[in-house]
């Protein structure tokens, strides 16, 4: 296919930064008020089991823009750029028919560009503090879809930073006094997830990881004032889907909305990402578009990927997309049209962890570690039972060690620099 026509969709990626995936009141979050992600979920398709391909915030963003593995874009740490021979996703529309447009944090290497390669760049946000710059980079958003006045179909995306600000909150509180500091508030404290605890069997760089020794009302004030930064987000979301709403665009228009990673939750005791259990590996993924995607549809069956969004964003704007790319279109899904379930979903952390997800369990493993983790995802979702020592499961452990070497095999892996 040689390029876009007039009568592809335009496409609105909207991101978040450390959204955990049970943040969103239409889908059954009673501690928060969403009501412009609702309307997404509403009046769209959801996935239920969407993974990051790396929870921390450059790695998953190099996998947007390229469908392809941390390890294949050379970005497996923060502050990388991809590697230059592979090319991101405005690069490919933007030579193909679509118009490119880029708000917000890039990250990739650097956090608020004035320039991202092959996007017009609208330079909005504030380094560090979403509460201030969010409002920048939607208000910049309206501004430039009230007054857009070309023809092409447009690929927008919109990347805000809430609610990141939560690792502000976890730096200030690391010595809190077990004391809230607003009056009224001890009633409405969220409570603490089931799998607070854990099975302490854990590989060591996870073992490692520090948890914060808060007393249980100090983590139920910290839930509480990271879902006021979901409800931070989603206004700002709100505007932008108002200046969608009040264009002539809204009806052709496919909006994609998720998240780079997610967020600790409290869950296994831990605060922030940079770990393969799903609080920090499983994000928001929902999808919408007017007489094209199903409404109010949940998907708790099929697995997808940070991968996924080239591959998908392609497929609507009537493009192959470029050579290698890992991920799959969700088109059909969407639509209605397949049920066809991939094996499994792959995510990194850092240079060496390793996590295989397939329909029934979760693998993860690290380099050189002797410390397996094997959960099984139907009877255990919150992996509080580590299953990978239990002799009945020998045949699923070597399956899934199987999948991991036929998928690293697969790999292009970017050079390693200072190697």
């Amino acid at each position: 296919m040689s390029g876009a026509s007039n009568s592809c969709p335009n496409i609105l990626f909207v991101t978040t930064d450390q959204q955990h995936i049970d943040t969103i009141a239409a889908a059954g979050c009673p501690h928060v008020s969403t009501p412009n992600i609702d309307r997404l979920v509403r009046e769209g398709v959801s996935f239920s089991q969407s993974y990051s391909t790396n929870p921390l915030c450059s790695p998953a963003r190099s996998s947007w823009f390229t469908g392809r593995p941390t390890l294949e874009t050379g970005v497996v740490v923060n502050d990388r750029a991809i590697r230059s021979d592979i090319p991101n996703i405005g690069q490919w529309l933007g030579t193909r028919g679509y118009e490119p447009v880029y708000v917000g944090k890039w990250h990739v290497p650097q956090a608020w560009p004035v320039a991202v390669p092959g996007f017009t760049t609208i330079p909005a946000g504030h380094g560090g503090a979403g509460n201030i710059g969010d409002g920048a980079i939607a208000r910049a958003t309206q501004g430039w879809i009230r007054n857009r006045s070309g023809s092409a179909p447009f690929f927008l995306t919109v990347n805000f930073l809430q609610p990141h600000d939560i690792c502000q909150f976890v730096s200030m509180h690391q010595n809190a006094p077990d004391k809230i500091p607003y009056d009224g508030l001890e009633d409405v404290l969220p409570e603490l997830p089931a799998n607070f605890g854990y099975d302490p069997r854990e590989p060591e760089p996870v073992a490692k990881k520090r948890r914060w020794a808060w007393t249980a009302r100090q983590w139920r004030y910290y839930l509480w004032s990271y879902y006021r930064q979901i409800e931070m987000v989603d206004a700002e979301l709100g505007r932008v889907l108002e200046a969608l709403d009040d264009s002539p665009y809204a009806r052709n228009t496919l909006v994609i909305f998720t998240s780079d990673h997610g967020e600790g939750c409290a869950h296994h005791q831990q605060a922030l990402k940079n770990l393969l259990y799903d609080e920090a590996a499983r994000v928001p993924f929902v999808v919408w578009c007017p007489d094209r995607v199903r409404q109010n549809e949940c998907d708790r069956e099929h697995l997808v990927s940070g991968l996924d969004i080239m591959s998908t964003v392609c497929d609507y704007a009537g493009l192959e997309p470029p050579p290698d790319v890992r991920g799959r279109s969700l088109r059909p899904l969407l639509e209605g049209t397949t049920t066809d379930c991939r094996e499994f979903v792959a995510a990194e952390v850092t240079q060496t962890g390793r996590m295989i997800r397939t329909q029934d369990y979760k693998y993860v493993v690290y380099q050189d570690d002797p410390v397996a983790q094997l959960f099984d995802m139907k009877e255990d979702p919150g992996e509080t039972r580590n299953l990978a020592d239990e002799a009945k499961y020998a045949d699923v452990l070597a399956e899934h060690r199987r999948l991991l070497r036929e998928w690293e095999a697969g790999l292009d892996p970017a050079p390693v620099p200072g190697l």
